[in-house]
């Protein structure tokens, strides 16, 4: 009774503050509901033992679907920064911190980067695939020393998309799935068309889209039908959200092509020079269909307050000097669409029987959005005028991104047992935290830090051919000594879901002690385990 009572008194009073903050609740339903909590004063005193705690569970429910975070989490607050760029099958330049804003005092937790046209060459492709790609390389190595993870990427020919992640939210990216689709050549080619990255971001489904769609000024209607057809083709293997557009947020940018049609050149230019930009949007190709497909209605985007960044000669400002003297365009964009508030049924009585007509999905999907609540503000949209190795511009977008965590907790611990050297077989002591689809194909990866992406592991473990139960709630995971680093250093270890195809637990670094044996043994410096040459004072120290 007093946890009844307890509820009411101290739940009730703030949500009451609640819906009295709220301009949305008529006054009539404000005192419909105090009359009803009045009624259950009343009554409490009439419940018998074995119902007191379903009362208060079921008041706890209510109070959570209402909006209630007396003592729940408030939103957290992430930066998202974007890249968009057309490379025209350029090389990367030496440096790309500028692009990426490292000197920001404000840092970015996320980072995605879609390149269209990116050099496939039949030999450079297969170097590619076993090398990976120049721009994959330069990007990754300036991140790298930051501790930003690579987290996904996919590439069809020229489209490449990359995804990046601060380790601290690593383990709460999760269910990451990649796919294309092609639209060049009737489909059959892939010189155009779409990438993306599917993943889920603390519980919020994202999707990220890179697109290089067709160009040339006559076929604006052909980019929508491209868009369209993308949307529709691309499926994922997940059932929280197969489709695209069933994602919470998607990201839809990339080389679109859309043009700026009507005016002339040198209007065109005269707006450029002079800075007056909104003169030219109401001519905008993508502004303009926007006006006229519903499916383009639903994405947003920052206003076009910079240069349009197509076409320029190569290694400088100017634009097309040659002798097709293409018009300036907005060719390279991004867009976000938050998803809609599903339409509610409406609501239908049970009867007897406690049958209710109304479907269900709808409903979750609402009090979803009302519990989890997820918003986009974008903070900057821009290109950057002095990268000059393509006859694109780069655009940048950044994006705070303000949600409710679903997920507050890993869904596995892990630390690394006892000392670690090459002397013994070291043991990882792990526990999940809650159920997840574990796999005989999930592994524990050591891993330097300062690693740069999943697969840059010193070695690894598969769990389950390795593990042996601890107690109830730890299992203990034996790694080979022999695939340790004799010098020792700083690492982590990883447990890496083959079914989520991501990493969901990351330990605390540790100390990996140098090789006593190997040091005692004589072992000469070039011969010790994946290790440069070292000298034996080293390996003292």
């Amino acid at each position: 009774m007093d946890e009844i009572k307890r509820a009411l008194g101290v739940s009730g009073r703030v949500r009451s503050a609640s819906v009295a903050s709220d301009a949305t609740q008529s006054t009539a339903s404000r005192l419909a509901l105090r009359h009803r909590l009045h009624q259950l004063l009343t009554c409490v005193e009439d419940l018998r033992p074995e119902e007191e705690l379903r009362v208060a569970k079921t008041l706890d429910r209510a109070f959570l679907a209402c909006g209630k975070r007396a003592n729940g989490p408030g939103k957290a607050s992430f930066r998202l920064h974007m890249v968009t760029w057309n490379v025209a099958t350029a090389d990367p330049p030496d440096h790309v911190s500028d692009l990426l804003h490292l000197t920001s005092p404000k840092s970015s937790d996320l980072y995605v980067i879609g390149l269209q046209e990116v050099y496939s060459g039949p030999l450079r492709l297969a170097s590619d695939s076993v090398l990976g790609d120049p721009w994959s390389r330069r990007v990754t190595s300036a991140l790298a020393s930051r501790k930003y993870i690579k987290i996904s990427s996919i590439r069809m020919q020229g489209l490449l998309l990359l995804f990046f992640s601060k380790l601290e939210h690593v383990p709460f990216i999760r269910d990451i799935r990649t796919t294309y689709t092609r639209t060049g050549l009737f489909g059959y080619w892939g010189n155009k068309g779409a990438v993306s990255v599917r993943l889920s971001f603390y519980g919020h489904t994202f999707c990220f889209l890179n697109c290089h769609l067709a160009a040339h000024m006559n076929y604006a209607t052909a980019r929508v039908d491209e868009f369209e057809h993308i949307m529709d083709t691309q499926v994922f293997e997940c059932n929280e959200a197969p489709g695209v557009l069933d994602h919470r947020l998607v990201f839809w940018f990339g080389d679109l092509n859309f043009r700026i049609q009507d005016h002339g050149m040198h209007f065109v230019r005269s707006c450029i020079s002079s800075q007056q930009f909104n003169l030219l949007w109401s001519k905008d190709q993508l502004t303009m269909m926007k006006k006229k497909v519903e499916a383009l209605q639903q994405f947003e985007e920052g206003p076009l307050d910079f240069q349009p960044t197509y076409k320029f000669d190569l290694n400088s400002d100017t634009y097309d000097s040659s002798g097709k003297k293409r018009k300036p365009a907005w060719t390279d964009r991004i867009l976000w669409r938050l998803r809609p508030a599903p339409a509610l049924p409406p609501v239908v009585e049970g009867d007897d029987d406690g049958g209710v007509k109304a479907t269900a999905s709808p409903v979750k999907q609402a009090e979803e959005l009302a519990e989890y609540p997820l918003n986009v503000r974008q903070e900057l949209y821009t290109s950057h005028m002095e990268y000059g190795v393509s006859d694109h511009k780069p655009v940048v977008g950044v994006f705070r991104l303000q949600l409710r965590k679903v997920h507050a907790a890993p869904l596995v611990r892990l630390r690394a047992e006892g000392e670690w050297s090459a002397d013994m077989d070291p043991v990882v002591l792990y526990s999940p935290q809650q159920p997840f689809p574990s796999s005989s194909w999930d592994w524990i990866g050591l891993y330097q830090v300062g690693f740069s992406g999943v697969s840059d592991y010193i070695t690894y473990a598969w769990v389950e051919d390795n593990e042996a139960a601890l107690d109830d709630e730890h299992m203990q995971v034996f790694i080979s000594k022999e695939e340790i680093p004799v010098r020792g250093g700083d690492c982590v270890l990883c447990y890496y879901s083959s079914t989520l195809r991501s990493i969901i637990g990351i330990s605390e670094p540790f100390k990996v002690h140098a090789s006593k044996v190997a040091l005692e043994e004589g072992v000469m410096p070039e011969k010790l385990h994946g290790l440069d040459q070292i000298t034996a004072d080293e390996l003292q120290k």
